[in-house]
Formats: C-alpha cells, structure tokens, sequence
C-alpha cells in the first residue's frame, strides 16, 4: 500500500463541478490500494477577492487579521471536497491547518513551517478514510492562524509528504509539467520529462511560476518524489526528483525569465568596512529580499552598489534607499522598475564551458544589452531591458537547441 500526497491549485478547484471532479479522481487513485492525502488551495480568484475586501476595511490591512481572513478561502473548499467524497461513498474528513498542527512562525502572510504533528491524519489513513487538508495555512505556537504566502499550498503539501513519508506528492495544476522555456512566448518549448531538484529550485527562483521554491527545498531535503502534472489529463507530467548520470550530461534543462524586478543603483559611495551592512540591513528588516548584487570600485577610495529587488517591493526600497543614502554619504541613487532576468539552467553547466559565451553571444547578436550577471554552478541569469524579455528567450531557447529531445553532451 503507497501513501500518496496529492495537491490541486485554484484552478482545479475553481466551481462545485471541478471539486467534484478532483474527488473523483483522488478517490479512482484510492481504489488502487492507496492511502490518499489531499491538499487543496482556495477556489480560484477567491483569494484576490479577500485582499479586495480587506482593503475596503483598511488601508493597510492588520496582517493578523489578513490571516484570517484568507484561510478561508481553504477552508471552503476543503469542506465542499469531504461532502463530494462522502455524496460518491467514501468516507472522508476535512482538516485545517491547526487542527493537523502545522506549526508556523509568527510572520503573519509569509509564514515558514517549524512542525507538523502527522499523528492525526495517520490515525484516519488507518481507519480507511481519506484526509483533506487545507493547504496555504498553519497555526503559531500561540494558537494564531498563519498563512504561508503564494504558492504555499505547494509548500503545505510536500512538508505533509515529508512528515508522512509519502511515497509520492503529485502535484496538480493547469498545466501538463514543467516545460523548457514559457510555452506562451516559445511555440517550440517542450515538456521536460525528469529534471533534478536543484535545477528545479533555480527555475522556481528565477520566475518559472510551476512550482513554489520552498516546496522545492523542502522535497530535496527530504528526498520526496514530485510529480507535476495536469488536473484535466491522465497524461505523466515531469517528475522533480535526484539527480542521475543521465541528467548530469544534459547541457542545458531550459530558459526562464522573470519581470517582477527591478534595480537600484548608489553611487559613489565610502569604499569602507560596514558600507553594504548599513545599505541592506535597512531593507532586510523591512522583509524584502534583495537578489543579485554587483560592486563597482571608483578611483579615490569610492565605489557603486547596485542591487536588484522584487519590483513588487521596489516602491518600498526606494523610500528606505533615499534615507540610507543620505546616512551612507551617497552623492546620488537611481532605480529602474523596467528590467527583466532572463537565465539558462542546467547541472550539464557544472562539467562543461562555453555556455555563458554563447548566451553573451546571442544576446550581443540581438542587440540586447546586458545590464548585470550572475552566476552559480548551474544557471547563468543576466539582467536586460524589460521589452526585450520575449526576443531574448526565443533567442536563448534556439540556440541550445531545447526544442529537440534532451540528447547527452556529445551525442
């Protein structure tokens, strides 16, 4: 007997009718001598419908008080999934996430999980049921309701399957797996059968939206298969799982892409001790994540910052980055809300050269203009103009030949 851990996104849950569609579908997988664990996001759009509500109550709405208001969204359909298994004959029991005793964090609306208590839901699994949990939410210590932030249901999902050692957590979405590049700006992007945890975690951080990063983390940390998949087809999806011999001599796994960034530059600035302290502790207690950042020295003991942070964000870092660069000595600061990074991913990049020189070199051939560069074993990202996002990824795509079946380095 597996126990499977299986989770439906808002779209998949969108109207009664989809509910109970899933249910069918969770309960046919059941049949096959299953132990079946659920998790469910709100129905969609629901969410978006709350954050509306409270700002008509608030203008910068209690982040406690947000919490509650959007486990609820969860908690729907949870109950309406319990009613659907139970109206098809099965026996089936809905669980919020201070019931299963998802223990949080005190970061109300971006709460990390500390613990799960799985002795509840083993204790239903073992009298036949199947259990619905509500994902996207947990409970502090003190009893608060958390939410876990976007995408948390995913998160919900695998850290349930790590506590439960699930064989398996499949993940259902509108989409059929994870693909090389955005199929809505790349015709020729194909579906990745296998792709390891670590080139999924740099997708998922780069701004590939399958997949929720802390989800990824937390399923390579505790070596938890995933499986992606579609809600609407039977079809196999693209499984996340250790890397092998085969994945280690692929090139290139695919290209991503992310709009929701922006930069911000000081310059000329003291070239001493304790200078990127005093610019980004600042911002880092204001919750907002800074990504790629990059050091120019200047003649007479000064130097520039420039930085990236989610553009989302970047209305808040501005207010924080005009007073720091008074404090600091700045003789001036800028932003750019109109960039994008545009990456290459692959493990085939950890034993093979010439991959950052041939995407410098597509993107010189296009005339886009690189801005900034990072690197890591396996992913090159570069910054660029907003409005070149689209050709650059058309561009990279062609040029590493993703469109064709994954072939090993030399073949």
């Amino acid at each position: 007997m597996a126990l499977i851990v299986q989770k439906f996104g808002g779209t998949s849950v969108a109207d009664p009718e989809k509910i109970k569609a899933v249910a069918r579908r969770v309960i046919e997988c059941g049949k096959q001598d299953n132990q079946m664990v659920v998790v469910l996001s709100a129905m969609s759009g629901e969410t978006n419908r709350f954050v509306d509500l409270a700002h008509q109550m608030q203008a910068i709405p209690d982040p406690r008080e947000m919490d509650v208001l959007l486990s609820s969204g969860e908690q729907v359909t949870i109950a309406l999934f319990a009613m659907a298994a139970k109206e098809a004959g099965y026996d089936c029991v809905s669980l919020l996430g201070d019931q299963v005793k998802i223990q949080t964090d005190t970061m109300h609306t971006k709460a990390r999980i500390k613990s799960i208590n799985a002795e509840l839901i083993t204790g239903h699994l073992n009298s036949g049921k199947i259990v619905v949990v509500a994902g996207f939410q947990g409970v502090t210590e003190k009893g608060d309701i958390t939410t876990l932030g976007r995408g948390g249901s995913d998160t919900t999902a695998v850290a349930l399957a790590a506590a439960l050692k699930a064989d398996q957590c499949e993940i259902f979405t509108d989409v059929d797996g994870v693909y090389t590049t955005d199929p809505n700006i790349c015709t020729s992007a194909r579906k990745i059968d296998r792709i390891t945890y670590d080139e999924m975690l740099e997708l998922a951080s780069l701004g590939a939206k399958v997949l929720d990063i802390r989800s990824v983390g937390l399923a390579k940390r505790y070596k938890v298969p995933l499986h992606v998949r579609s809600t609407f087809t039977d079809t196999e999806g693209t499984w996340v799982v250790e890397e092998d011999k085969i994945m280690e001599s692929m090139l290139v796994s695919g290209v991503t892409y992310n709009k929701n960034e922006a930069r911000i530059t000081f310059s000329k600035i003291p070239d001493t001790p304790g200078i990127a302290s005093k610019i980004f502790i600042p911002i880092s207690d204001a919750g907002i994540i800074v990504d790629m950042i990059i050091q120019n020295t200047r003649a007479g003991e000064m130097t520039d910052m420039t930085f990236t942070v989610p553009r989302t964000d970047y209305e808040m870092a501005m207010k924080i980055v005009e007073k720091t660069a008074k404090e600091v000595g700045a003789e001036s600061f800028s932003g750019d809300p109109h960039i994008a990074k545009v990456s290459v991913v692959g493990v085939g990049m950890r034993n093979h050269s010439g991959i950052a020189t041939t995407m410098f070199h597509i993107l010189s051939r296009e005339n886009i203009n690189i801005m900034m560069i990072s690197t890591s074993e396996i992913k090159i990202s570069c910054v660029i103009e907003e409005k070149y996002t689209e050709l650059a990824v058309r561009a990279l795509h062609d040029a590493f030949e993703l469109a064709k079946e994954n072939l090993p380095i030399g073949e």
